[in-house]
């Protein structure tokens, strides 16, 4: 008989540990009574656990990445697995910030939650977290993933989509690594034998990030105003992307001034699937070739802001931040051009 798996279970707070209070829902369960709703899965793992924090999601952001990015290193060697469990409306943002913190890693980090906490009689909490320890047990799992729903959603490729429903979270752009129906995991993609480098922490964020949506009549100085401010500013144009021309070539003086003054800009989309190609109309092709302007592609809103954070904290050089933001890190990307190629045998 195979020894069990042994698991760290990570407790941040969030609605599966949460309780009704006078002023509404907030975190009050510990990680381990988090662990004593689902008894059974002492049949396939051993687990332990610890409480960094206990906050609502929305109060989660790149210092406590950070932090749990340190947690999974100085324990990597001592389990098999780790499973977060997390607030829902930030699950995304934290499972893309990982993938860049935390790469290659052949041991698997899963994120989990709940759109209704775990104490409640009808309730998703308790198969999520279940769901989430199986798979973390499981020898074929590695890398960053969310399991929410029966679904294993690549770190990268995850968005909450529903604010309510228990299926909230989708794979965007990308197939699910797998699915998982009761004690029984399917992949749909097992490529932990093509990691192709050693597993790698990075400890650093550059949080001077702004995202900045587009609306009908918007005035470009205002981006002149922000690219004053921030390192770095990802722009989420329409469709496939571009810029509004108000005759005042106001985009276009802000995007020529930030781009001397050394500051990052990545176009990406409003629209969720399909991703941005801003060579496809002239609102976005002239602004695309005169400045040689990054774009998001294919990758999700989330996964973009924190690669953004990632490659900045490394390199302000426009040159070395477009070789870092344009590899594939945890099936983040499948854009390809003439410069960038993605392989189907590159993890």
């Amino acid at each position: 008989m195979k020894p069990l798996k042994k698991i760290l279970l990570i407790a941040t707070g969030g609605t599966i540990a949460s309780k009704y209070t006078d002023s509404g829902l907030a975190p009050q369960l510990s990680s381990e009574e988090l662990l004593s709703y689902v008894p059974e899965v002492t049949s396939f793992c051993q687990v332990e656990t610890t409480q960094p924090f206990s906050i609502d999601s929305t109060n989660m952001g790149p210092k406590q990445w950070l932090l749990l990015a340190e947690i999974v290193e100085k324990n990597y060697d001592y389990y098999d697995g780790f499973v977060i469990c997390h607030g829902t409306d930030t699950m995304a943002y934290t499972a893309a910030a990982l993938s860049y913190l935390i790469q290659y890693n052949r041991r698997p980090v899963v994120i989990t939650g709940a759109q209704k906490p775990i104490d409640l009689a009808i309730t998703d909490a308790r198969a999520n977290l279940r769901d989430s320890l199986r798979f973390a047990s499981d020898s074929r799992a590695h890398g960053i993933s969310i399991v929410f729903g029966g679904k294993v959603i690549a770190g990268t490729r995850a968005k909450k989509e529903y604010s309510k429903s228990y299926n909230a979270f989708s794979s965007i752009n990308y197939p699910e690594i797998a699915i998982i129906q009761e004690s029984r995991i399917v992949f749909y993609i097992n490529d932990k034998e093509r990691i192709p480098h050693p597993l790698t922490f990075y400890h650093d964020l550059n949080a001077n990030v702004f995202l900045l949506k587009l609306i009908p009549g918007i005035d470009g100085r205002f981006l002149k105003t922000i690219l004053e401010r921030y390192d770095g500013v990802i722009i989420e144009s329409f469709g496939v992307g571009g810029f509004p021309d108000n005759g005042d070539n106001s985009f276009y003086e802000a995007v020529k001034q930030g781009l001397e003054a050394g500051k990052i800009i990545v176009m990406a989309t409003q629209v969720t699937h399909e991703g941005s190609d801003m060579a496809v109309y002239k609102v976005g092709k002239i602004m695309k070739d005169e400045f040689n302007l990054l774009e998001a592609y294919d990758m999700t809103l989330e996964a973009t802001v924190t690669k953004t954070m990632w490659a900045l904290s490394m390199s302000r050089s426009h040159e070395q931040f477009q070789e870092l933001f344009y590899q594939t890190i945890n099936h983040d990307m499948l854009f390809q051009n003439k410069q960038y190629v993605w392989e189907a045998t590159e993890f």
